[in-house]
């Protein structure tokens, strides 16, 4: 795994992005084991507790189950949760986007506003957070 701990993303939220992508590339299959928090913690030189934030996450979205001493591994249904959550976001864009073109805002001010909001990683409520760390 990599982060960049000069990103505006959250390090916690990369490591869910990571770890979500191997999933749906096969990197991370059905029941096999994530990294520990303690070894990725000292692979990438973050706090435990960011990592153990990221992993919450996993777990709360179903896409991870933890076996008491022997660590973390993936869901055998989570690349079909990822694919499902993703569907279900682009509903979600394609609902507002129809809200707003009924409610006249011009299609060239969308698309730079996603165009935005896509390139740099942030959104309103993330601008002007710097602790990269939670």
């Amino acid at each position: 795994m990599q982060i960049d701990k000069h990103s505006r993303t959250p390090l916690y939220e990369q490591v869910i992005a990571q770890v979500e992508r191997g999933i749906l590339t096969g990197e991370f299959g059905p029941d096999d084991q994530i990294p520990s928090v303690r070894a990725l913690s000292m692979e990438l030189s973050v706090n435990p507790n960011t990592l153990q934030k990221a992993y919450a996450e996993l777990e709360r979205r179903g896409l991870c189950y933890t076996v008491p001493g022997n660590g973390r591994f993936v869901s055998p249904d989570a690349a079909a949760r990822l694919r499902t959550m993703r569907r279900e976001l682009i509903e979600r864009v394609t609902l507002l986007v129809s809200e707003l073109r009924i409610s006249g805002i011009d299609e060239k001010d969308v698309l730079d506003a996603v165009r935005a909001a896509y390139s740099e990683g942030i959104g309103p409520e993330k601008e002007g957070q710097n602790d990269n760390d939670n």
